[in-house]
């Protein structure tokens, strides 16, 4: 898109109701990423009619609503666009995204939900800004038929602001959609969903002997700043774009939201996450089992308050002051981590099991309880230890391309407040937007192993 038509666009998004961040997406030394669940007709409830309907009921009314959602997507003109709950079921609505993006200059990638949900995703990258590489499907084949795309992008010369050709100008990009918690029992299958994507992205690295690349992580999480999924991508170095772009702290989860769900809640749970390839991460494997402990603890906790009384209901049969693999498990099971179809495993259990274990030995006694249970002391590292990478061995180093944020903002605006507006109607979440300025960083050069 020319100058030209590039001020048409932002003048649009000005009457539609602009907000600061159009100029920056113009902004030809970035590049910029919007993500969004669009509501799919097949779920949206029709309001002040028979709430038994739904909007794919009535063409007029979804058709509407999805040229409106079109609207602004066209004329703010992310470079990255990932949506979520794309109604890959209607093919007239699929033929529209098709045209309408395709013509904007977009080039789109569709997934849809396995076992004939109707839904899924639709992952748009802008082929002036981009060179699609590569484009994965993964497939959860989980308890809620969840996916993900994967999409590995080139940044074309124009946008990047490393023009040395030494230095790559490659990222990755992931767009998902995780299991709504519907209860606690589904926290589990929800953690182990991130961890799929992380294990995926991994594999894909070490399959395409890629050094480390800038990764972003876009979707409707549907968890909180305060749950397990978001600890434990913190713990692997993703950073939460809008938080980082507004100085917002772990603890700020109140000051903004981006959903408001079926049971009429209002939260925060649409991230664009990034993590640069200069950031230290822990082994993926020892973040996973940390979460995992983490959650074990919450539900001890919520049973019985105190450290000493969880100690002894994880030794209750056994003879002497230490906790058994037969204990742990049925506490697992009554806690409703182990026992149903999206539980821990037999393998994942004995695996938690092993590393609990420091010693060996077949037995918890009470330093292992609190050191890896209940008040968990794996070893740390500082993020100034970035020449370790995980799946590799390290020699040296390289320049690569990073990505500073440089602007994030939620609309409807109100939201950015931690209120949700009554007269929204798009969707029931909000669009984020993140802007990120591409910078020159040093990451390890490594052999995978």
């Amino acid at each position: 898109m020319g100058r030209k038509n590039s001020r048409i666009a932002k003048g649009r998004v000005s009457k539609i109701g602009s907000y600061a961040i159009s100029s920056a997406i113009t902004d030809p030394t970035c590049i910029s990423c919007t993500t969004f669940n669009i509501l799919a007709p097949i779920y949206k409830r029709l309001c002040h009619e028979d709430q038994s309907r739904r909007e794919s009921d009535k063409r007029e009314y979804w058709l509407s609503r999805n040229n409106r959602i079109l609207d602004w997507l066209i004329c703010e003109r992310s470079s990255i666009i990932c949506l979520q709950e794309f109604w890959v079921g209607n093919e007239e609505l699929v033929s529209i995204y098709n045209k309408r993006l395709g013509d904007a200059g977009y080039i789109n990638f569709k997934l849809a939900r396995t076992n004939n949900r109707g839904d899924g995703l639709l992952t748009a990258v802008h082929k002036d800004y981009f060179r699609v590489i590569d484009h994965r499907e993964l497939l959860f084949n989980d308890f809620g038929d969840r996916v993900a795309q994967l999409l590995h992008v080139e940044l074309n010369a124009p946008v990047s602001q490393c023009r040395n050709s030494k230095v790559r100008q490659e990222m990755l990009i992931v767009n998902t959609h995780l299991l709504f918690p519907h209860n606690s029992s589904l926290s589990l299958e929800r953690l182990r969903q991130v961890y799929k994507i992380l294990l995926y992205v991994e594999a894909y690295q070490k399959e395409k002997k890629l050094n480390p690349l800038p990764i972003i992580l876009c979707g409707d999480w549907n968890g909180s700043k305060k749950g397990h999924v978001y600890k434990f991508l913190r713990s692997q170095g993703f950073v939460s774009s809008y938080d980082t772009a507004h100085q917002y702290t772990d603890a700020d989860a109140h000051k903004w939201v981006s959903h408001r769900n079926h049971r009429g809640n209002i939260c925060g749970v649409d991230f664009i996450w990034l993590l640069n390839p200069n950031r230290y991460r822990k082994l993926l494997k020892t973040s996973w089992s940390e979460a995992v402990f983490g959650m074990f603890k919450y539900q001890l906790w919520r049973a019985f308050l105190t450290e000493h009384d969880a100690f002894a209901f994880l030794k209750a049969d056994s003879d002497g002051d230490y906790i058994t693999y037969t204990g742990f498990c049925e506490a697992l099971r009554q806690l409703g981590m182990i026992g149903h179809c999206y539980g821990l495993s037999n393998d994942e259990t004995v695996d938690l099991w092993v590393q609990a274990d420091i010693d060996g030995n077949g037995d918890l006694d009470y330093d292992e309880f609190q050191q890896r249970i209940w008040n968990p002391t794996w070893s740390e590292r500082t993020e100034e230890a970035n020449s370790e990478v995980v799946g590799g061995v390290c020699y040296g180093t390289e320049q690569t391309i990073g990505f500073g944020v440089k602007n994030a903002v939620l609309f409807p605006t109100e939201v950015e407040k931690g209120m949700w507006p009554e007269d929204y109607s798009l969707s029931d979440h909000a669009r984020l937007t993140v802007v990120f300025s591409p910078v020159r960083m040093p990451c390890s050069r490594l052999t995978f192993l």
